[in-house]
């Protein structure tokens, strides 16, 4: 299965989300790219939507690779075999830089706001793909730590061995594809592209 673009890859994964529809769900989406996706899904369900902030905690040497991630309730994933390869002073860097630019994202893109109340809500953690998976991870333990009633992972792609180690994290895993040679999330993708922040604010106009 390949996705022309985002808006695509959002639509179709908002059919297959159509059986929670009843649950009035939130659907919280993961910036930059999974804000595309996420608002095809709640303009779908005609559900709330918001985003939930979290950032993958970088190996100094290598930024586009990680070692966990940190959600903006503090709640942290970490890759403990990766981890400790990085010295500890490092990885408390690192963990404060994030925390930090988090509080950027909030006043930018949520306008300061506090995320909405999750205890007893259903919600739809989504983002454009899972790669290694750390920043979902990060985000479904937000959810648990803040008693969200359900927990539903929605992606348009993931590896099959993602897939089925989010099955047994989440309430449910709604993946659209899982190739079986999975090296990126952009390879489900004719169109794909970095989202821009003036791109995710308006999308969030669009749905207010």
């Amino acid at each position: 299965m390949r996705f022309r673009d985002r808006e695509h890859a959002g639509q179709l994964l908002a059919e297959r989300l159509d059986v929670f529809q009843t649950e009035n769900p939130l659907v919280l989406a993961i910036p930059r790219g999974g804000v595309e996706v996420g608002a095809q899904v709640a303009n779908h369900l005609s559900c709330d939507f918001d985003l939930i902030m979290v950032r993958k905690l970088p190996f100094p040497d290598n930024p586009e690779s990680g070692f966990g991630a940190i959600a903006e309730d503090g709640s942290t994933f970490m890759l403990e075999r990766f981890a400790r390869s990085v010295p500890e002073k490092e990885r408390e860097r690192i963990y404060e830089d994030q925390k930090k630019e988090i509080g950027n994202r909030i006043r930018l893109l949520r306008k300061g706001r506090s995320p909405p109340p999750l205890a007893g809500r259903s919600v739809i953690l989504i983002d454009d793909g899972i790669a290694m998976g750390s920043t979902m991870r990060a985000s479904v333990a937000m959810c648990r730590n803040q008693h969200a009633g359900r927990i539903i992972v929605a992606a348009p792609v993931s590896s099959p061995q993602t897939q089925k180690q989010f099955q047994s994290l989440a309430d449910d895993v709604v993946i659209l594809t899982t190739p079986a040679f999975f090296q990126a999330v952009a390879q489900v993708y004719e169109n794909w592209y970095d989202v821009s922040d003036e791109e995710v604010l308006s999308l969030i106009e669009t749905l207010s």
